[in-house]
């Protein structure tokens, strides 16, 4: 028999370790690949003829890389309990971000030479990451905390699209050096694809197996402690009348 206290300090330290893994590599991306936006250059290569176009990912980048690093901070259930106050402004310039970052994104995703593929990606990324801060908004102003938390865990799953992205375009042009036929944008493009897709199918799969399961665990919880107190009062009903009947 499994020991649950045996079994939740090692989904703890699973969580920690996860959650360290998705902070660093948030951060460091964050750090590495939006100053060179802003001051004037950029890892990619980019069309500066196109109108508007630099200038909507400069608009871009500071807001999305304040999101990927104040969101792993959004997740820790003790700075949420101990600091409320911090947890809800953090949360609206979080909220913020995201509409100011998609603004952008939809006209620099409008121009962009990179390939009708992934606008397609990009747009339904953008709309996605919209959609989901508006209902994490929608639900935590009904109090519905819950619901608030599953919402917010698609958003940022959207918003780490940046990391993946990346790190998929990497290993992309890596293999572009073997084999010569692949494309910048062949490798982009796919990269944008794999990192929208896959975390979405992340997200969904922490949500099922760590929200889901960890309320439908508690609620069992919850039941088999009403079950143990109803047999416990039977009894004790029971053998009280078992004793007045012996005194009569």
């Amino acid at each position: 028999m499994v020991d649950p206290a045996a079994a939740r300090t090692v989904r703890r330290r699973w969580w920690w370790s996860l959650w360290g893994l998705m902070a660093v590599s948030a951060v460091g991306i964050a750090a590495v690949f939006v100053p060179p936006y802003l001051t004037g250059s950029s890892y990619a290569p980019i069309d500066r003829s196109i109108v508007g176009y630099y200038a909507s990912l400069v608009v871009h980048a500071g807001p999305a890389g304040l999101t990927l690093i104040i969101g792993p901070l959004q997740f820790v259930p003790r700075l949420r309990t101990r600091y409320p106050r911090l947890h809800r402004i953090a949360g609206r310039v979080y909220l913020v971000s995201v509409v100011a970052a998609s603004a952008a994104a939809l006209y620099a995703t409008t121009v962009s030479p990179s390939g009708f593929p992934l606008q397609v990606a990009f747009f339904l990324l953008t709309a996605a990451w919209l959609y989901t801060a508006a209902q994490a908004y929608r639900t935590i102003r009904r109090g519905e905390v819950q619901l608030h938390r599953i919402w917010m865990i698609r958003n940022y799953a959207l918003t780490f699209a940046a990391v993946t992205l990346r790190i998929y375009l990497l290993a992309g042009l890596a293999l572009a050096k073997v084999v010569p036929s692949l494309t910048f944008r062949d490798v982009y493009t796919t990269a944008g694809w794999a990192a929208v897709l896959g975390n979405v199918l992340v997200a969904e799969y922490v949500i099922v197996h760590r929200t889901l399961e960890r309320s439908t665990r508690r609620r069992r919880d919850a039941s088999a402690s009403v079950t143990v107190a109803g047999t416990a009062g039977t009894a004790g009903t029971a053998g009280t009348a078992a004793s007045t009947a012996q005194r009569a």
